[in-house]
């Protein structure tokens, strides 16, 4: 199983994050978040600060490309294999950056991916 990074986890069920936080964990997949406020999810704790995580294979976007600004020294630090970016989180300059990182970048929806077993 991949363990994946949610970055932009909300504590608000209705939120796509927490829908992937909860599906991640479901396909048993390990799962570390990174959002606004405190919280847990699934039994998934949710981070505010840019925590130094290791093993992320798949780091997966709920950030607009102005907010992923301040992260994206951050997510390259982590070395993931591959950064998802889920609908409205299309960011060309961000995909430049990872590439050139040895980073896979896909724009995709992770629920779908969970859903069709293309995670």
């Amino acid at each position: 199983m991949k363990k994946t990074l949610v970055l932009g986890a909300s504590l608000n069920p209705s939120r796509y994050s927490n829908l992937a936080i909860n599906r991640l964990v479901n396909h048993g997949h390990i799962v570390e978040a990174v959002g606004l406020k405190k919280g847990v999810v699934a039994g998934v704790d949710i981070s505010t600060e840019k925590e130094d995580f290791e093993n992320i294979d798949t780091v997966t976007l709920y950030l607009n490309p102005k907010r992923q600004l301040e992260y994206y020294e951050y997510i390259i630090s982590l070395k993931p294999k591959r950064v998802i970016f889920n609908p409205g989180t299309e960011n060309p300059e961000f995909y430049k950056m990872l590439r050139e990182n040895n980073i896979e970048t896909e724009v995709a929806c992770t629920l779908v991916l969970l859903g069709t077993n293309q995670y």
